[in-house]
């Protein structure tokens, strides 16, 4: 018998967030603490809000023949820990324990993977539409929990750690409306 303890099944999820599991996710590297939150957003289809479509290619269940743009990313494996919805809502797709295929080729004070040491957050967006105040009142009390819980040194956004190649949250994001989260 093994002396280390199984991992604990609950650990990483965040209670009151509503759980859609996802496959694309990994273990992160041994000794490897979260230190980073990477800001995305997203609309599945681009520029369209409310559909099943983000929670389904998270999960490995988008539909190629339900929109044409489908076919183009149906095959991606991707995912992030957190969804922010316009109305709100908070899903988790991946514990905080695991790694969550969020950044892609990445690098943040020189250095790369960020998927290894960061949470990605995604908000339901694009951008050329500003974000909603339930989005914002959901991020900024996500972001004080996972302070409580990691020793988080920076919040960026994903055209910070991705330069050239992701927008993301775009022009929209009103970077002041988290900064006292992040101080």
């Amino acid at each position: 018998m093994s002396s280390e303890a199984a991992p604990d099944p609950e650990a990483g999820w965040l209670p009151g967030a509503r759980r859609l599991p996802s496959p694309n996710c990994d273990e992160r590297p041994r000794g490897e603490i979260v230190r980073l939150v990477v800001i995305h957003a997203i609309s599945l289809p681009p520029d369209q809000f409310g559909g099943p479509g983000i929670a389904d290619l998270f999960t490995n269940c988008l539909d190629p023949a339900a929109h044409p743009y489908f076919r183009e990313v149906h095959a991606l494996r991707v995912s992030a820990h957190f969804l922010i919805r316009r109305d709100g809502e908070l899903i988790q797709f991946v514990p905080c324990s695991m790694r969550a295929w969020h950044a892609g080729e990445s690098a943040w004070r020189e250095r790369a993977r960020c998927n290894d040491f960061s949470i990605g957050i995604e908000l339901e967006g694009c951008d050329s539409t500003p974000f909603t105040d339930a989005q914002y009142q959901a991020l900024q009390r996500l972001l004080a929990e996972l302070r409580r819980h990691h020793a988080i040194e920076a919040v960026v956004g994903h055209s910070d750690i991705a330069p050239g190649r992701k927008t993301d949250p775009g022009p929209h994001f009103d970077w002041r409306r988290i900064r006292d989260v992040d101080e």
